[in-house]
């Protein structure tokens, strides 16, 4: 149930952007779970079969502050994740942050970094292929992708569900007011 809750949540609120498939994974109100009226039960179990503490940094309030965790655990057709797929993310221009951001795959079942023995996480601090305009594209399929850049790929266990994180580190202005959107993760041809 805890995973159903966290993979396909209930509450359109979640949603970062319409039409698209990327969730708050932490949407707690409140890091005491207690909402005014309520306990929250769905929102507190999607976050702890997924992660385990928070704390007000990790809620994704403040301009520049803190980090905001964004999830991907469907592509841009609704349907699950699948390690024996390949996909693609482009990441605009500009990622609205302070700090720098980081994109990593999860084991769905486990809940740990997809074991494959390399560290499954890509950021703008790493050095990542970028693209002219400043955007970066990325890649997850269980083998490189041809003529894709390394650097930019990371491994996927074929037969193995996964979700993933976008983490915005110091999220600045334009996440907020929405000027700035991620697309969704798309399966390669």
């Amino acid at each position: 149930m805890a995973r159903t809750i966290a993979f396909d949540k209930r509450f359109n609120s979640v949603k970062v952007w319409p039409g698209k498939e990327w969730d708050f994974s932490l949407f707690l109100q409140e890091t005491s779970q207690e909402a005014p009226n309520h306990t929250q039960i769905d929102e507190r179990t999607s976050w702890f079969y997924e992660a385990v503490g928070v704390s007000k940094g990790m809620m994704g309030r403040t301009v520049g502050f803190g980090q905001v965790y964004l999830e991907a655990s469907k592509d841009n057709q609704g349907n699950f994740l699948d390690g024996s797929k390949s996909y693609t993310l482009h990441v605009p221009p500009s990622p609205p942050v302070a700090q720098f951001w980081s994109f990593t795959v999860y084991d769905n079942e486990t809940r740990c970094f997809v074991d494959t023995g390399v560290q499954p996480d890509r950021s703008s601090r790493n050095d990542i292929v970028t693209n002219s305009d400043g955007s970066v594209d990325l890649y997850f399929a269980p083998k490189a992708p041809a003529g894709k850049p390394a650097a930019n790929w990371i491994e996927t266990i074929p037969a193995k569900g996964w979700f993933a994180y976008f983490r915005l580190y110091g999220p600045t202005q334009p996440f907020f007011d929405r000027t700035w959107a991620l697309p969704d993760v798309e399966e390669m041809n």
